[in-house]
C-alpha cells in the first residue's frame, strides 16, 4: 500500500491548499500528497504553475485529488448546467494530471446534495448522468474517478459505501469507480462488511481518520478503538492501493510520524 495525506485539512494560508506541508509531509516518509481541486480551480494559471512548481521541487507527487467541486456549483435539482461542469471538469482533471494525479475524489457534498422538495430519485439519476459525462474526461486523463460516501451531515445523499458502489454500477462508467472513508463509516454506522463484499469490484482508494474526533490516528497500542475489522474486510480483496489520511491536527509534525507507523501496523501486517 501507499500513504498519503490530505494536506487541504491541514492548510494555514488564504489558499487553503496545504501546500505549505509538501516538504515535512515528504520528510516524515509519506508516499504521496493528495491536494484539493477546488481549491486550485480558484488559481490563475500563473499561481497554479507555481504550485506545481512547489510539488515538483517538495520530494513528493500529488497522486491523488479530492473536493472536487465547490459548494456553489450544482449538481442535483433543477438548476443544473452541465456545460459548466463538463468545462470545469476538463479543466480540473486536466490539473490534476499535470501533477500526476491518478485519483480524483468526487465527494463535493454541498455540491450534490439534494435541494429541499426535490426527488431524491431524479437526483440520483441526475448523478448517474454526471458520472457518464464525467467519465470520457477522465480517461482522455488517465485518471479514475472515486465516489465518495459522506455523513448524512456533510450530504443527503451517497451516505454508505454500499450506495457509493450501487451508483458507480448504474453508472456502468470504467472511470468511475469507489472510495471508502472510515470516518464516514463509522459515523453512518455501516458494517466493515459491506466493503468486503463489494470491495473488490468498486475500491479504488481509502481515506482515514479517527472516529468521532476526526484527528490523526493514534498509536494502536493506545487507541480505543479497533481498527482489524476494516483493514481485514481490505485484506480480504487483496486491496493494495493508496490510504490518505484525510485528518485534523494541531501538531502536524507530532502527529504525522504518529500516523505513518499507525498505518504501516494496521494495513501491512498479518
Amino acid at each position: 500500500m501507499r500513504f498519503g495525506c490530505c494536506l487541504n485539512m491541514l492548510a494555514t494560508q488564504p489558499d487553503g491548499i496545504g501546500a505549505e506541508h509538501l516538504q515535512a509531509l515528504a520528510g516524515h516518509g509519506f508516499d504521496y500528497a493528495e491536494l484539493p481541486l477546488a481549491q486550485m480551480m480558484q488559481l490563475s494559471d500563473r499561481e497554479f504553475q507555481c504550485l506545481a512548481e512547489k510539488v515538483a521541487q517538495s520530494g513528493i507527487k500529488c497522486e491523488a485529488c479530492n473536493n472536487f467541486f465547490p459548494r456553489t456549483m450544482r449538481l442535483t435539482g433543477d438548476d443544473i448546467d452541465m456545460a459548466l461542469i463538463c468545462a470545469y471538469t476538463e479543466k480540473a482533471l486536466a490539473r490534476a494530471a499535470s501533477l500526476g494525479a491518478e485519483i480524483a475524489v468526487f465527494g463535493s457534498g454541498a455540491a450534490r446534495s439534494v435541494p429541499e422538495g426535490f426527488a431524491q430519485a431524479t437526483a440520483w439519476q441526475q448523478l448517474v448522468q454526471l458520472l457518464r459525462a464525467m467519465d470520457p474526461i477522465a480517461a482522455k486523463h488517465r485518471i479514475t474517478l472515486v465516489i465518495e460516501p459522506l455523513r448524512t451531515e456533510e450530504s443527503n445523499i451517497i451516505n454508505t459505501f454500499r450506495d457509493g458502489c450501487r451508483l458507480a454500477g448504474e453508472a456502468g462508467c470504467a472511470q468511475v469507480k469507489v472510495l471508502v472513508d472510515f470516518y464516514h463509516l463509522c459515523a453512518v454506522h455501516e458494517p466493515a462488511a459491506h466493503v468486503r463484499e463489494f470491495g473488490r469490484d468498486y475500491l479504488r482508494h481509502v481515506h482515514f481518520a479517527q472516529p468521532g474526533s476526526r484527528i490523526f490516528p493514534a498509536d494502536v497500542s493506545e487507541s480505543e478503538y479497533d481498527y482489524g475489522e476494516f483493514a481485514d474486510a481490505l485484506r480480504s480483496f487483496g486491496y493494495d492501493g493508496r490510504v490518505s489520511c484525510e485528518a485534523l491536527t494541531k501538531d502536524f509534525d507530532r502527529a504525522a510520524p504518529v500516523a505513518l507507523a499507525f498505518f504501516r501496523k494496521v494495513f501491512q501486517t498479518r
